[in-house]
């Protein structure tokens, strides 16, 4: 079966003064109809970077971009207008995502009135259908941003997205913004709608007890990388990668009688700025040897577990 989403070998780097920056190197991965990609990192891992390279939102430098078997790589402008209704995002920051000066029903019709083919009174009607699906309630229809909570104006957010309904969207951290108990409502929101629609996400987060929840696969990324690749269960179970490691230890256990031991990273983060061929998180692993200089390659050491390291077994082993 063809993968609604491949990527092969894509990178995206901006110049500066010092050099090539490498937000996104070298990366692989495949993405099946209705199913959600969970992609973790900390900050400047290149994870919100790799998302709007898909969409075109910035320009790949090299690689290749494949929807339903096309290469989207390099559109044309009027297939990338084509393209944009079938694949969407929901934004980081629900405030400053919206134009403050729309009201509710103006925000969610704009991509509507964009596409065009719509009277008025049918492009109305959608939005309100919009409003009733993702929980925004007709009170709300003309109230602006600033009168709404972060709950609801994600939920805007989302229904922007879903308006011209898309086969895939990229969720840059939809929740990171939202108190706890909102979080819940939105991911559950999110995953109803998924299967009502068929809707295949990529979930960008850094928290990793959302990640486990909502995906099925789970991909680590460092300084452009992908260092770790795995079945959600398979990830949390079994990391391969010193860093996977390091992350999982940092989740908070409940019960104070199964305390776990926290992986404490030390040493300087490497420059993604022209980064020498090695491993780039060799300067904050503990088990660091000579030949993590060598370029590394990304090996499927168990199936459907892919692991960046050239020393994994002994590490695993231990």
């Amino acid at each position: 079966m063809t993968p609604l989403l491949e990527v092969r070998n894509l990178k995206k780097y901006f110049k500066t003064r010092a050099g090539l920056l490498h937000a996104v190197d070298g990366v692989y991965f495949s993405l099946d109809k209705g199913k959600t990609l969970g992609v973790v990192g900390e900050s400047g891992c290149g994870k919100t970077t790799l998302g709007r390279t898909l969409l075109h939102l910035t320009e790949p430098t090299d690689g290749q971009i494949f929807f339903e078997g096309r290469d989207i790589t390099n559109p044309a402008k009027k297939d990338l207008r084509r393209l944009r209704e079938d694949m969407q995002i929901i934004f980081q920051d629900p405030y400053s995502s919206l134009n403050p000066r729309m009201s509710v029903s103006e925000a969610i019709m704009e991509p509507l009135i964009l596409r065009g083919g719509m009277s008025k009174s049918e492009m109305l009607d959608r939005t309100r259908q919009l409003m009733d699906t993702v929980g925004i309630a007709a009170r709300f229809e003309n109230s602006y941003p600033h009168e709404l909570d972060g709950g609801r104006r994600q939920r805007i957010g989302i229904a922007r997205a879903l308006a011209l309904e898309p086969k895939f969207i990229v969720c840059d951290e939809p929740v990171s913004a939202l108190d706890v108990s909102i979080q819940a409502q939105t991911i559950n929101l999110m995953l109803d709608l998924q299967e009502e629609r068929g809707l295949t996400y990529m979930f960008v987060t850094h928290d990793l007890s959302v990640v486990k929840y909502i995906s099925d696969e789970i991909m680590v990324m460092y300084l452009g990388q992908v260092v770790e690749k795995a079945p959600a269960d398979e990830l949390f179970c079994n990391p391969r990668h010193p860093y996977s490691k390091a992350l999982l230890s940092a989740i908070p256990v409940l019960s104070i009688h199964n305390k776990k031991e926290r992986i404490l990273l030390r040493g300087e983060i490497t420059s993604p700025v022209n980064p020498k061929p090695g491993c780039r998180f060799m300067a904050r692993c503990d088990y660091a040897r000579k030949e993590c200089n060598r370029p590394q390659k990304l090996e499927e050491c168990s199936p459907g577990h892919f692991v960046l390291c050239c020393r994994y077994q002994e590490i695993t082993d231990k």
